[in-house]
């Protein structure tokens, strides 16, 4: 029996409001949903050079682009292959390359990461992000990388070890409980990921399964755990340290929700940055259902799928001001 990925019709009356009922963009949304991103992968720069990766794929009789200037690391697979084939090859064993969807790459590279940095990933496994961060870092630094799951955890270390990653320290903790840890130990970051886990609505073009088991009251409940995890996290940045929020979400309360219980619980010691994202992003919004947010919210990077053929994300930085 052929599983049924429709969306349920509070899902699709909850993405026309946040596409202010624009029936063609709505057509296109879930048109876009229906089909599948080309396979995308980041060449791991610790390793070897994107030139030399390229040159070694194309020997295989790989088509790649780099649809992105200024980020050469960042590639995408134009040619056919077989089920499974880029994850088979020598220089993916090897840790020449990493594969990740490219709007998932954005978290790291809004913070801006260089060699210098103490960076703690809050969220961490299976590792996509802290090893673009540990390749932006020049695998100098300083990376803490937590989650809970110790399957998860397994699939980090068996990541980081893969892509030659040397600057990295796995915890595993229950990240509010961490949080504490550092606190007592008053240890500061400079640079902190909250890559919240969150519902995946943003995934639904490769994971159409979410559609079943998206629910309103499944928002409401995570969004009460980002908002703890995000606060916790924010504690612990030092005086001038950026913090990047993130889910692949569209929700509201997953997201904008988020960072304005930030902005109400820290007032004047919060600042929202401005994000220059290499991809086709739409402002944070300010009003949602009842509620309304912040206009420095709008500084906020909403990515939706059909306006870039990736997945959909949100991100948005924030400043700890003296």
């Amino acid at each position: 029996m052929k599983t049924n990925y429709e969306p349920k019709p509070a899902f699709v009356e909850r993405i026309s409001k946040l596409l202010n009922d624009n029936k063609e963009d709505i057509k296109v949304f879930f048109e876009s949903a229906k089909t599948q991103p080309k396979k995308a992968f980041r060449c791991n720069t610790i390793k070897i050079s994107p030139e030399e990766l390229i040159k070694r794929l194309e020997e295989k009789g790989w088509k790649i682009s780099q649809p992105l200037p200024g980020q050469k690391e960042i590639m995408i697979i134009e040619s056919s292959l077989q089920p499974g084939e880029s994850g088979k090859t020598k220089e993916h064993l090897l840790g020449y390359y990493y594969i990740q969807e490219i709007t998932s790459m954005m978290p790291v590279i809004a913070l801006n990461l260089d060699k210098n940095d103490i960076f703690l990933d809050c969220c961490a496994a299976p590792g996509s992000k802290t090893t673009q961060a540990a390749a932006l870092m020049e695998n100098k630094g300083i990376i803490i990388a937590n989650d809970l799951s110790i399957g998860r955890i397994s699939i980090l270390s068996a990541n980081l070890e893969r892509q030659g990653i040397t600057n990295t320290i796995i915890t595993r903790h229950d990240f509010l409980q961490l949080s504490k840890k550092l606190k007592e130990l008053n240890m500061k970051f400079n640079k902190i990921l909250v890559d919240a886990p969150c519902s995946g609505e943003g995934n639904i073009r490769l994971s159409p399964s979410t559609y079943l088991n998206w629910s309103e009251g499944l928002l409401n409940k995570l969004s009460g755990k980002q908002k703890r995890i995000a606060e916790a996290a924010f504690q612990l940045l030092e005086e001038n340290g950026e913090m990047v929020y993130s889910t692949c979400s569209y929700a509201p309360e997953e997201n904008e929700e988020v960072i304005q219980h930030l902005l109400n619980t820290y007032k004047d010691k919060i600042k929202i940055e401005t994000i220059k994202l290499p991809i086709k992003s739409r402002p944070g919004i300010t009003k949602w259902k009842n509620k309304k947010f912040s206009e420095e919210i709008q500084k906020a990077c909403r990515i939706y799928h059909h306006d870039n053929d990736m997945e959909g994300f949100f991100v948005c930085k924030i400043k700890k001001l003296k």
